[in-house]
Parts: C-alpha cells; sequence; structure tokens
C-alpha cells in the first residue's frame, strides 16, 4: 500500500524521500516470523476480509502486479516483507515498526499514505490487527526467506583498498633518482617520498623538475607552514646560508614559530566546521568557542600526538587528568568539537532535533577522520560503501548517550563545561559566604524584631511578618536586602567551554527512513562492522562509548585514521591529496595515485609516536616538494594535471593568508595570538531579523581570530573561497573570478593597506629606486628586474604629475601627490598574481 502516489507533484517530492531509503528496519527474526509461522483459518479469513480489499481498493493501482511505484509491491506477501526504496513495508507482529502503519497514521509529513485522503479509524485499526498478528497471508506457505534490500556484503566490502590495513613497504631502488643539485646545497638528500614519486615518474616517462631557486623556495614555505611572507632578514639569512642543511634549518624555525598553529589550526578548523555562532534559525553567538579554536592552535604548536589530539575531541571529558587542572581543562575544551556544528535550536520536535544532531555529529566525525560519509545510512544502508543502516545506528547510541544539549526546548542550550581555575573556584566560594552571611543577616534582623512583637499566627506567617515590623527593622532590612542585590549581581562568572559529557546511556533503535515515528530493532552501541576487523571493541554497560570508539579509531590498527591525516598533510603541501577526494574514502571517492607511498607514510606517521610535525619535515624536505614550478610542454602533454609531481603546482594563496600577508607588508599586523575579540555575550543573537548587526571586522589580528559568524561571513573570505563554515571542508574550491580583481582594485580594504605601505617606504629616507627595490622585496621576496624598477620610476612621476594637474586640493601638503602615487604602485603591486601565489 505504500508508496501510493496519484498525483504528479506528489509523485517528484515522494520520489525524492523515498531514494534515500533502501535497508529494512526490521531483523533475520522477523523474516523467519512471517516465513515460518503458520495462519489460523480465522486469521487467513480477517485477511481476506478486512485487510485484502482495503489493499485492493487503495494500493494495487500503484503496487500491483502492473505497477510499481518506487519498486513496491503490496500484491504479495513477499512484495511488503521485501519492501521497496523505502524497505520493508511490514515487520510481522510490530506495527510500531512497519512503515505501512506509520504512513496510513499521517504520524511522518513526508508519509502519508494514500495521499488523497486519510483511512477511516476503522480501517487503520484492521491494519494494525494484522499485522499484530503476524501478517498472516494465503502466501505464507511459498514465501520463504526473505531477502533483505541492501544486505551489506562484509567480506567483499573489506576488499577495497582503505577498508585494508596499510603495509609499510620498501621504497623502491631508483637507479636514476636525481641527486641533489651541487649548485643548491640547501635541497635534502633524496628521502623515502622521492623513491615513490620517481619511480611513478620514470614509469611514465616524465622528467623531474629541477629544484626551485631559494627565493621561490622561502616563500613557498613560510606562507604553506605560517601563513605570512617571509621578511627581507629572514631571506638574506637563507640566502647567506650555503650550507646543505640551509633549508632544514628553515622548516624547524618555522614549525617552532607560534603562527605554525595559527596556519595549520586554520586547516583543522575547516574540518572541525568552527564557527563563532549558530546560525541557522537562531544564529545565537557562541561565545566561548574561541576556547576550541585556541585549544587547537596550542596542540598543534606543541606538536600534540595526533591520536592524543583525537582522543581529546571526541572523549576528553572522560580522560583521567589528575591534578592538572590546566590539562583537565583543555580537555573539556577539546570536546567541544562534537558541538560547533549548527543546529536548528527552535525545532518543535525534540525527539527530531536530538536525532538531527547525532547526525551532524556522525557525518563530521565520519567525514573528518576516517574519510567516510557515514551520514548516508542515516535512512538507509550506504548506497556505495558497506555501510549498514545498523552500523548507523550503532553509532548513534554512542552519540545518542552523550549529553551535548542541556536543553530542547526552544530555544535549545548546547552544554558548556565549567572550567573554573583554584583562584577562581576560591572566589567563588567567598561569595557565597557573603550572600550567605547577608541572607543571614537578614532573616536574624526579622526573627529578632518579631520576637518582640505579641503576633498571631497568621501574622507570623512568611509572607506577613514584615508588614508588621517596627518601621525602624524594615529600614535596616531594606538596606540590607540592597547590599545583597547588589552583591549578588556582582557574583564571579566562571568560565565554560562548549563541550559535551557523559548522558543517560542507552542502545537506540533502527530508525526507519530515518524517522523517530518508526522504529526498528535496537542496535547495541558499536562501530562499523566492514572496519572492525579485529573484533569490535568492547563498551561497557554504563559507557556511552565515546572512549572506547576513540580509542579504537587511534589505536594503530584502524586502517583509515592514519591514511586520512597523512592524505590532508599532503593536501595542504601540494594543494592535492595524494587521494583527491580528502573527505571521502569510499568506494565513490577517489583511488590514491601513490598508493605505497601513501601507506607507507601512513605507518611512518604511527611510528614516529603521531608527530605531525615530522611528517610536515619528511613532506618538505623531499625533492618532491622543493621542485621548481616551471613548466614543460613535454610533460604537461602527457599529466596535464601534475598527478604525478613532476613539478610544485602553482597555487592561489587562501583568503586569510591574503589578508594575513597584507597586514604583513603594510607592518599592521598584530601578531597577538589567541583570546576573544567576539562584540557579542555568549547565546546572545547576532545577525537576523531580531538582533542589531555588532559584526566587524576591521581587526589587525590574524585572520584565524576574526569571527565566523554563520549566515554573515566576511565579505573578503567569501570571496575568495572561504569555507562555508557549516558544514566539514577538507578541500576548499580555489575560484578565479573578476570580483577578486575588482577586490584588489577597489577596496577600502587594500587602500588601508596600500596607504600603510606607501608612508612605511616614505619614512626610509631612500630614494625611489631603493624605495621600489624594497616594495619588491616585502612584497614578492625577490628584488626588482631593471625594467620593473624603469617602470616603477616613470609610474611614479608621471602619476604623481597627473596628481598635481587635475587634483589641486587648497589646504593639502604638498607631499600628498606623492603620497598617492606611491599608493597607487603598492596597490599594483600587491593586487598582481605574484603575490596572491605562491610558485
Amino acid at each position: 500500500m505504500i508508496p501510493i502516489v496519484r498525483e504528479c507533484v506528489s509523485v517528484v517530492a515522494f520520489v525524492i524521500v523515498l531514494m534515500v531509503a533502501v535497508r529494512t528496519g526490521w531483523s533475520e527474526d522477523d523474516a523467519k516470523l512471517s516465513a515460518e509461522a503458520k495462519p489460523t483459518a480465522d486469521q487467513l479469513d480477517f485477511f481476506e476480509s478486512k485487510i485484502r480489499p482495503l489493499l485492493i481498493d487503495h494500493c494495487y493501482e500503484c503496487h500491483g502486479e502492473e505497477s510499481q511505484e518506487s519498486e513496491l509491491r503490496v500484491d504479495t506477501l513477499a512484495g511488503m516483507l521485501t519492501g521497496g526504496l523505502a524497505g520493508a513495508s511490514v515487520v510481522p507482529g510490530k506495527p510500531a515498526s512497519s512503515l505501512l502503519i506509520t504512513a496510513v497514521r499521517y504520524q511522518d509529513n513526508d508519509l502519508k499514505m494514500p495521499p488523497d485522503a486519510k483511512l477511516s479509524e476503522i480501517q487503520i485499526a484492521n491494519l494494525v490487527r494484522w499485522v499484530e498478528m503476524g501478517t498472516p497471508h494465503p502466501d505464507a506457505d511459498s514465501v520463504g526467506p526473505i531477502a533483505q534490500r541492501g544486505a551489506v556484503d562484509i567480506q567483499e566490502g573489506r576488499k577495497h583498498w582503505a577498508f585494508q590495513p596499510p603495509i609499510k613497504v620498501s621504497p623502491p631502488l631508483i637507479e636514476s633518482l636525481p641527486s641533489p643539485n651541487e649548485a643548491v646545497p640547501y635541497q635534502s638528500a633524496a628521502n623515502p617520498i622521492d623513491a615513490f614519486v620517481q619511480a611513478e615518474l620514470t614509469s611514465m616517462g616524465l622528467r623531474p623538475n629541477p629544484p626551485a631557486d631559494k627565493r621561490t623556495l622561502i616563500r613557498r614555505v613560510t606562507f604553506d607552514l605560517i601563513g605570512l611572507p617571509p621578511t627581507t632578514g629572514e631571506i638574506d639569512a637563507f640566502l647567506a646560508d650555503q650550507s646543505p642543511l640551509a633549508f632544514a634549518k628553515v622548516v624547524d624555525r618555522l614549525l617552532a614559530s607560534p603562527h605554525y598553529g595559527e596556519r595549520w589550526g586554520r586547516h583543522w578548523l575547516d574540518i572541525a566546521r568552527y564557527a563563532d555562532s549558530n546560525g541557522l534559525d537562531e544564529n545565537v553567538v557562541h561565545g566561548n568557542a574561541w576556547r576550541y579554536r585556541d585549544y587547537v592552535v596550542r596542540s598543534l604548536n606543541s606538536d600534540k600526538p595526533y591520536d592524543e589530539f583525537v582522543v581529546e575531541q571526541l572523549a576528553g571529558d572522560l580522560l583521567e587528568s589528575g591534578n592538572d587542572t590546566q590539562l583537565r581543562h583543555d580537555r573539556l575544551i577539546a570536546t567541544g568539537f562534537l558541538v560547533l556544528g549548527p543546529k536548528v535550536l527552535a525545532e518543535q520536535d525534540e525527539a527530531k532535533m536530538e536525532m538531527d544532531i547525532i547526525d551532524e555529529q556522525i557525518d563530521t566525525v565520519g567525514r573528518s577522520l576516517m574519510g567516510l560519509t557515514l551520514g548516508c545510512a542515516r535512512c538507509h544502508t550506504h548506497k556505495f560503501d558497506p555501510i549498514s543502516h545498523h552500523d548507523y545506528y550503532g553509532l548513534a547510541g554512542i552519540f545518542k548517550s552523550t549529553r551535548t544539549m542541556d536543553s530542547y526546548a526552544t530555544v535549545a542550550k548546547w552544554h558548556e563545561n565549567t572550567i573554573e581555575s583554584t583562584e577562581q573556584v576560591t572566589q567563588r566560594e567567598l561569595h557565597e559566604k557573603q550572600v550567605e552571611s547577608l541572607e543571614q543577616q537578614i532573616a536574624g534582623q526579622i526573627s529578632e524584631a518579631a520576637s518582640s512583637l505579641n503576633l498571631s499566627e497568621v501574622e507570623a506567617a512568611p509572607d506577613e511578618i514584615e508588614k508588621h515590623l517596627p518601621d525602624e527593622t524594615k529600614v535596616k532590612i531594606k538596606s540590607l536586602r540592597g547590599e545583597l542585590a547588589k552583591l549578588e549581581a556582582s557574583a564571579p562568572v566562571l568560565p565554560t567551554a562548549m563541550g559535551v559529557v557523559e548522558g543517560e546511556v542507552a542502545d537506540t533503535s533502527v530508525h526507519l527512513r530515518g524517522s523517530h515515528l518508526t522504529l526498528g530493532d535496537v542496535v547495541p552501541r558499536r562501530v562499523p562492522e566492514v572496519l572492525a576487523i579485529g573484533g569490535q571493541p568492547a563498551i561497557a554497560s554504563n559507557h556511552s562509548g565515546r572512549l572506547e570508539f576513540a580509542h579504537w579509531l587511534t589505536s594503530g590498527d584502524h586502517p583509515l585514521t592514519a591514511r586520512v591525516m597523512i592524505n590532508r598533510l599532503w593536501r595542504g603541501h601540494f594543494g592535492r591529496g595524494l587521494v583527491n577526494t580528502v573527505d571521502n574514502f569510499g568506494l565513490k571517492g577517489s583511488p590514491p595515485t601513490h598508493p605505497e607511498l601513501l601507506d607507507w607514510l601512513a605507518v611512518q606517521f604511527i611510528e614516529e609516536g603521531w608527530s605531525i610535525k615530522a611528517m610536515h619535515r619528511l613532506i618538505l624536505l623531499s625533492q618532491t616538494y622543493q621542485r621548481s614550478s616551471d613548466f614543460n610542454a613535454t610533460n604537461a602533454e602527457m599529466d596535464p594535471d601534475n598527478k604525478w609531481h613532476w613539478r610544485f603546482n602553482i597555487r592561489r594563496l587562501e583568503a586569510e593568508a591574503i589578508r594575513d600577508g597584507l597586514l604583513a607588508v603594510s607592518g599592521q599586523l598584530d601578531r597577538t595570538t589567541g583570546g576573544n575579540i567576539m562584540p557579542y555575550g555568549n547565546r546572545e543573537y547576532v545577525f537576523n531579523h531580531t538582533s542589531e548587526d555588532k559584526s566587524k571586522y576591521d581587526t589587525k589580528r590574524r585572520s584565524i581570530y576574526v569571527p565566523v559568524i554563520r549566515n554573515h561571513l566576511y565579505d573578503m573570505f567569501q570571496l575568495f573561497d572561504y569555507t562555508d563554515a557549516s558544514v566539514l571542508t577538507g578541500d576548499r574550491n580555489t575560484s578565479t573570478i573578476a570580483p577578486q580583481a575588482l577586490f584588489l582594485m577597489n577596496s577600502e580594504m587594500l587602500a588601508d593597506r596600500t596607504f600603510a605601505m606607501a608612508d612605511r617606504l616614505l619614512n626610509t629616507g631612500e630614494n625611489s629606486v631603493q624605495r621600489i627595490s624594497h616594495l619588491y622585496l616585502e612584497a614578492y621576496g625577490r628584488p626588482p628586474t631593471d625594467s620593473e624598477l624603469s617602470d616603477g620610476v616613470r609610474f611614479l612621476s608621471r602619476f604623481e604629475s597627473g596628481v598635481r594637474e587635475n587634483y589641486v586640493v587648497s589646504g593639502v601638503s604638498n607631499s600628498y601627490p606623492e603620497r598617492l602615487a606611491w599608493q597607487a604602485l603598492c596597490q599594483a603591486v600587491v593586487s598582481s598574481s605574484e603575490f596572491v601565489y605562491i610558485r
């Protein structure tokens, strides 16, 4: 009977809903119940008299022998048990788990059958009774075992490369592996990365580019690791260092910089869908999200092992921190990873809101840490990957047993953990004692005055007694209460951080079609079966399972965790991962271009103690990374996308690096690290129809500290392909569009930066040639060519003359035309491709 769609509009809407539903929500025992149960004569009579006529009248037209919309037949028992795209229409003995009953009851707004008009209450009651009987049917003897739609073949699924443990094979021996060029002693000796890459290049008949020059290389690696241009002093020091370890010294210096964590922390924040507001319906402020951002920066700067980094974000509240208060606080802050996602805080259906939040957590954890689109299994078994409907709800039980929200009532409130220091605890306790003391004084005044009065029982009642006290006592009490009100208003505000703790532990039922209105069998908390090669992690009955899940992910035996992170690091350095689909290692993701290299790096990552900085160093000191980006027509014909790394890809800087680079060369960059610059209070409304827009983006702090307001991102960031901030983004798009050039030519921000650059140059006391040289060194990391020098001098002269002739303004200093000319030259330099691209 379901789904019956007769109207064209209904067909479109309903098929969209059903196409996300494949897997049944019932177990093999349910199938056996239908196949083996012998209906009685009375039960068969009930079916023939009450049920079959109903099905004929309302269902056969669309779901009979001749037509099976959504691949569903209801004219046979097998058809109903097997089901259509939405799964089984009936689960014998379980009306609440049967889509047929959900549909006819009109419980679900997306599944109302028949669509023309609801059945009568008697008809619905008969259907419910029939399912409760076990769906007796004349075909029962001939049905046999029912093949469930979307059943997962675990053994076949484990054949996929990403679901097999990585193997560290020996790097290939390449006789023709290029040796370091003696003319460029900064280049490192060949490392295993070069051996794997060169093996592929040789097999493809490609010849790798020579090393990049030293100026190009230091600009490349400085932007790469800290997101800022190198200073002229840093460039000069590198050029002067002729030792074989010169480049390694630069890499080590940059990895030790506090700005490294800001640069690579931003990469992780893209994955963590970081934002300083909720977005969606109730765009309220995440007033303490900045604590999570700073935790990420600190963790990367300290080279916190990646396995520890992951465990803290999934289950930091469950780790033993002893007496180390700061460690305990950091771990509580880390769990903000699970809370940062956008939420429909005004959702009226609280059960739906809870499951939507859990779904967002599962999707984020799946794609960020495992490179799997687990969220696709909410409504049905995964269409492509061997992830079942039951796998999803095994994970859902873990997160449902976790307290993410304090309240689901409109407007819902996410949980925040208190992270008070010892001093703050002392202050709070002192304040509580002061409040208690004043309350006791007030009570004492009332009691003492009342004891001297002859009050009746009614007059001595708590809500009456003060009316009968002497005026002098009333004045004292009023004064004390004034002091109490001031004291209570000055209560110390204890710091809190978005995060989770353990909730009410319970397994979760399969939600048929992803809806909490139709529940199937209960699934024990567990991890996806295809990845549990060594067996399921043991989850205690009183634990949510988050800590066990986190340890399972980072055990070193997991086939995906190390691979996914290594691929993210590779993508960060080269602009494209060894697996191009960095967030999807499933069957529809791209296969790795260098599978043996990916596995070698993944195992090496684990053997190095999950050190992210060690992997940076290994990649950056390879010849593969240090190659020039020069074009080679022969190579480009065979490998136009540089899939095999014969050159270094020219890459445009991200929005943050462009902005920070401009602030740096203008001398205006505020390098203060950490802290909050949001002009809003926690949970305050921001940028919607009910709130004042107080968002400001004119700070000189680094871009990672600029507030990320969902629904109202900074315009410059959006223009240069900033993350969406509402969903995980491990691979930002890089577009080239006219508004980007127009922004660099006309924006107020560029004018401010380039006037500051001009003023710096004019204050040096140098001549025009020296100033132009200075400008090129700071902006491009290289001196100008002779033609650039002469063109620059000529431009300044003509521009200044033009200003003097055409813009004579009374009272303006004679230096004004010169300042305008230098500002225009500075803007031309930093608006060029050479500034916004790294080679």
